[in-house]
């Protein structure tokens, strides 16, 4: 007796004591202090970023862009997480309300003759105080049972509420992770098509140059033919020529390589993309300003992706904590029963139980410790994550922003250059007839204004660039 009561007071004693771990889960947003404004030269009138559709305009785009969004690999990915996340919603929804399940079952048992309940079966039906449908078969008893039985948690701690706000959290966090891959997905298509655009253009250049350049191959040789010039003129002139075929091979390669990117981000094998013919110096990047830091907030899905994340691993910890309290489970049965077919469907079978009780954990306590530990440091992760994503896109917008504003400083000098140059060209072309120029520095001219003429055809490539990744650092593409 006294170790019995010795067993009870340790049980009352473990279930007190794991009553002492504090419940709480911190529900505030987490906020970093970010700066009032991205540059000093920043516009913070931006009330809203326009959608795609709005923001390039361009058809041919917008038809890659929708194709793109019902087709790409990585997004269709991302679909299939978004239903992982819900059918755990789902599951969790279940929590907190009580099982029910069918049961039917039939067996049978023999109880050794020395058993006390070999020996009570066979005593019992010597009894006076029973029918003869009430006496049990013998040797072998059979057990006929149709019922439900049914199970309940009742969430006294709040810890299947928190199951509940980490499978939310998960599904929010899915569904921002699917808008990063859009605004991923609309950037690089984006990218990648104005490249080709201008690509286009280059290519034309270098088709146009030599021929030019064919020409004076084949003028200079005449010139050699009629003693006016020499065969260093005609090599270097043929050396030029040769380099631009190189060039005019390698900038087709570009091409390809552009076309073969939109067509994997659009879910397709290699093919030909129809697009416009477009002047280069034509294109001008639409323009976007940037608005205000704390704006990324509510429209980077990265940073809305690493909120819900923390979230979720609020509630984990929480449920990590409450693992320690003890847990209320009420569970019960209603059925009929009997040990003869012929009384099974009696109404005097009916048979039913209930129980309820506290358990909490005595041993296993290292276990739930460990699990908490776990779940405080993937907490501080996730916390951490949180911060260097904003930290991150604040970044992104600063340096997007700088590289706006030095390209087009770029541009405009190296505009200034290659006017420059292509009256070099004429200068030593003159020079060169009077006689007071030699033909390297001719070529050397022509060499010059072809080679600036490319990088300023490369910097509008940059500028179109640096303005779609604004739009996407900015947090723009996904809606």
């Amino acid at each position: 007796m006294l170790k019995y009561r010795n067993v009870c007071l340790l049980a009352i004693v473990g279930l007190l004591g794991a009553c002492k771990v504090k419940k709480e889960i911190p529900q505030n947003r987490p906020m970093l202090a970010m700066p009032q404004k991205f540059t000093q030269q920043s516009d913070s009138l931006q009330v809203g970023l326009p959608v795609a559709r709005v923001f390039f305009k361009d058809s041919v785009l917008i038809t890659l862009i929708d194709s793109a969004i019902n087709n790409n690999f990585d997004l269709q990915m991302a679909l299939q997480k978004i239903e992982m996340a819900r059918a755990g919603v789902r599951f969790t929804q279940g929590l907190g309300k009580p099982d029910l399940a069918g049961n039917f079952a039939i067996g049978q048992q023999k109880f050794g003759k020395y058993t006390f309940d070999g020996v009570g079966n066979y005593d019992t039906n010597f009894s006076p105080n029973i029918t003869d449908k009430q006496k049990i078969p013998q040797p072998i008893v059979p057990d006929f049972y149709l019922g439900v039985q049914s199970s309940w948690e009742i969430d006294i701690w709040g810890k299947l509420k928190s199951q509940k706000a980490s499978a939310a959290a998960k599904l929010l966090a899915s569904e921002s992770g699917k808008s990063l891959v859009v605004s991923e997905l609309v950037a690089q298509i984006a990218s990648a098509y104005y490249e080709l655009l201008i690509l286009d253009n280059e290519l034309d250049f270098l088709e146009e140059n030599i021929v030019l350049q064919e020409r004076a191959v084949e003028l200079t040789r005449i010139l050699k033919q009629a003693g006016q010039a020499n065969q260093l003129g005609v090599d270097l002139l043929n050396a030029q020529l040769l380099s631009s075929k190189a060039l005019k091979i390698d900038v087709k390669q570009e091409i390809i390589d552009a076309e073969s990117k939109i067509n994997f981000l659009v879910g397709r094998y290699p093919q030909p993309i129809a697009r416009p013919k477009v002047i280069w110096a034509n294109v001008i990047p639409p323009k976007l300003t940037s608005g205000v830091p704390s704006r990324l907030l509510e429209n980077r899905p990265d940073i809305k992706q690493a909120e819900y994340e923390l979230l979720s691993t609020n509630a984990n910890l929480f449920t990590a904590k409450a693992a320690f309290y003890p847990s209320l489970n009420i569970t019960g049965a209603v059925g009929l029963q009997a040990f003869k077919a012929l009384l099974f469907l009696n109404p005097s079978s009916f048979a039913m139980n209930t129980f309820g009780g506290l358990t909490a954990p005595l041993l296993n306590r290292r276990q739930i410790i460990s699990d908490l530990m776990a779940a405080k440091a993937d907490q501080k992760m996730a916390y951490t994550n949180y911060q260097k994503t904003i930290v991150n896109s604040f970044t992104e917008v600063y340096n997007q922003l700088n590289l706006i504003q030095n390209t087009n400083d770029m541009y405009d000098l190296k505009t200034q250059e290659v006017d420059v140059l292509r009256q070099s060209i004429n200068n030593s072309s003159e020079l060169f007839r009077s006689g007071r120029a030699t033909y390297l520095e001719v070529i050397t001219a022509q060499k010059n204004a072809l080679q600036s003429q490319i990088e300023l055809i490369n910097l509008k490539k940059r500028q179109y660039g640096a303005v779609i990744g604004l739009y996407k650092s900015l947090g723009g593409g996904w809606r």
